[in-house]
């Protein structure tokens, strides 16, 4: 069975380990992958669940995921309350048990059944740990009582617009811009503003439709089809020959992008 784990513990940490031990203890036939998001980053954990969810996944894949900023209540927590667990079936087959914190489930809102896991929210500072590993495992097991009330897809928030959703090894910016294939494909050069630095880019139908140290904002490797055949794919900015995360002085998830 092949379980992703996404979360914000930090590459090579040894949250991620004691994660992965107590997801074996309750689910042996698990086959973990791990992908690290930055810290409270909830919309780079959204984006990651959805491009692996929507698309071709082996049966059974569950993907379990951990970024709770504990945002929801600015008041004093007792029992280290925070957001709850929820669980989604999407169209792929593929489930996803995670904290519905955020934008965690807001890309996949519109196509998943959604609902409330039963597992209680408070009880460890480590509840992705100590509470929720038994709770996926039941879910993946389909016991009775897993599962608790729908969410409404009304409860979760739209994906932002303009905004870095993801920062991969490269240094590429994958954004929440959609790709509109029928605008055309003619190059053009535009002018981009991400915090305090601008820069030119050229628009065009691929990354690498530019020549070595150009900026290209063009649709990039993510994205998925739906079951009609509808594409949505995601505009991604590229250095050739660079780094665009570093050209732009290291921007955070969630950074606007301004179309000048």
């Amino acid at each position: 069975m092949l379980v992703h784990i996404i979360a914000d513990y930090g590459f090579g940490d040894l949250a991620f380990a004691e994660v992965v031990q107590r997801i074996r203890f309750y689910l042996p036939d698990a086959e973990p992958i791990l992908t690290p998001v930055p810290a409270f980053a909830t919309l780079a954990a959204g984006f990651c669940i959805a491009q692996l969810g929507l698309n071709e996944a082996p049966a059974g894949t569950i993907i379990y995921h951990n970024v709770a900023p504990r945002e929801d209540d600015e008041q004093a927590r007792v029992g280290n309350a925070g957001e709850r667990l929820a669980f989604a079936r999407l169209p792929t087959g593929v489930r996803v048990i995670g904290v519905n914190a955020g934008y965690a489930f807001s890309f996949v809102r519109d196509v998943a059944e959604l609902s409330w896991a039963a597992v209680a929210a408070e009880g460890s500072q480590f509840r992705s740990r100590d509470l929720f590993p038994q709770a996926a495992a039941a879910i993946a097991l389909g016991q009775p009582d897993a599962l608790g009330d729908k969410i409404e897809p009304s409860d979760i928030p739209d994906v932002p617009s303009n905004r870095i959703a993801y920062i991969d090894g490269y240094g590429n910016l994958k954004t929440t811009i959609q790709y509109d294939a029928s605008k055309g494909s003619d190059r053009a050069n535009i002018r981009l503003r991400i915090g305090d630095i601008e820069q030119e880019a050229t628009m065009s139908d691929g990354s690498f439709a530019v020549e070595p140290g150009q900026l290209a904002f063009a649709p990039g490797s993510s994205g998925w089809t739906n079951a009609q055949g509808e594409e949505t794919r995601w505009i991604e900015l590229f250095l050739r020959g660079g780094n665009a995360w570093e050209s732009f002085k290291r921007p955070s998830v969630g950074t606007q992008i301004e179309i000048i």
